[in-house]
């Protein structure tokens, strides 16, 4: 699984011109799910994401976590993060999950999520064409591979 953090002052997701998420200050989580994808990968993504330390305290240092600050959440699914782009100039995105096993992946990371904030986490409409839009705070933007745990 790989996931782009973005810390959001606010954000909102589009689906057909009308509002289908909308959240304060916190985090837009775009989850890309790969076929090798299992619910390891959920746990420990779930976790990692629920404990960072990005958001500020009060002497302006990153030492407080979504958790911490009591954030909101919205995960949009996004399989381009799988893109595969050593050959040519089209990207591939043949390590992208298909929605038969992307789908119960995304909403048992969502789940998860839920579990480890113990509250509601928002979410895009899976395999929709989206506008995400959202006020990005810093910017912070973080990348996580839970095939690569840097």
């Amino acid at each position: 699984m790989r996931v782009v953090l973005q810390r959001v002052k606010e954000a909102s997701v589009l689906v057909e011109g009308k509002v289908v998420s909308a959240i304060q200050q916190g985090l837009l989580i775009l989850l890309g799910i790969e076929n090798e994808d299992s619910r390891e990968d959920i746990e420990w993504l779930a976790g990692k994401i629920a404990r960072l330390r990005i958001f500020s305290d009060e002497n302006d240092a990153m030492n407080l976590s979504i958790l911490d600050i009591h954030g909101d959440i919205i995960v949009v699914s996004q399989f381009t993060l799988h893109a595969g782009t050593r050959k040519g100039n089209r990207p591939s995105f043949i390590k992208a999950a298909r929605p038969e096993t992307a789908i119960p992946l995304y909403e048992a990371f969502v789940l998860q999520l839920e579990n480890e904030l113990q509250k509601k986490v928002q979410t895009g409409v899976f395999g929709a064409m989206m506008d995400v839009v959202l006020i990005n705070d810093g910017p912070v933007t973080i990348c996580i591979d839970s095939k690569n745990r840097e």
